[in-house]
């Protein structure tokens, strides 16, 4: 079983999808709509690895839950249709880790979200597939016991499909969620990085090609 999430969304529609998607994904999952709910359940002794909070909530708010929810040292995403920057700004001040804006992207909200667990030493730094062992807390790729090295955006890319093995992603995702929406380089530049990792992994029948997609890493379970 993955990390724990803590997701806390009045919206039953977006609580159920989020919570759906990172239980497809491996995490372990508790969910709320309520933020004075949150605060009378929060045991000392908590599993939480994150916790993804809605700033409009009944109850409590996301501001206000936050320095709660720091005292117990669980990292905080804010997931809120207001996107004015003073919001943001007041969010990440006050220390949250991150903050989307809905409506966004599925694929986008677990790729932060394996940033932040990254960040805060919450989850397993490594990850072996084959012969390949990455280590998240060093940065490092090893094959056979060798060191390989890859370039900052082809080491990113790499996490992403170990993190979403056996999917197939589009090129339009991989490069929204590691170049940003707003990135407008063409999708040759996923395909130029998918080519390099597959050349210094041996990977050439690992990752596969999608026909008019985009690719899949491919793992025996």
């Amino acid at each position: 079983m993955g990390a724990h999430i803590l997701v806390i969304e009045d919206e039953e529609a977006i609580n159920d999808l989020i919570c759906m998607n990172l239980e497809v994904t491996g995490y372990q999952v508790t969910s709320f709509f309520d933020g004075e709910e949150v605060s009378k359940s929060l045991p000392e002794n908590h599993t939480y690895a994150c916790a993804l909070v809605d700033v409009m909530l009944p109850g409590k708010d996301g501001f206000t839950l936050l320095p709660e929810l720091k005292k117990y040292g669980i990292p905080v995403i804010f997931l809120t249709a207001r996107g004015e920057v003073q919001n943001k700004v007041r969010g990440l001040k006050e220390g949250a880790e991150d903050y989307i804006v809905k409506p966004f992207e599925m694929l986008e909200l677990l790729v932060r979200i394996e940033k932040v667990l990254e960040r805060n030493g919450k989850n397993n730094h490594l990850i072996c597939i084959y012969d390949v062992e990455i280590d998240t807390e060093k940065h490092t790729v090893k094959k056979a016991g060798q060191e390989v090295y890859l370039k900052p955006m082809e080491y990113e890319c790499l996490l992403m499909f170990v993190q979403h093995k056996n999917k197939a992603l589009t090129r339009g995702q991989i490069l929204g969620a590691l170049w940003g929406m707003e990135f407008e380089g063409e999708t040759r530049t996923v395909d130029a990085h998918v080519g390099r990792i597959r050349k210094k992994l041996d990977w050439g029948n690992v990752i596969k090609t999608i026909p008019t997609i985009g690719y899949r890493l491919e793992v025996d379970q």
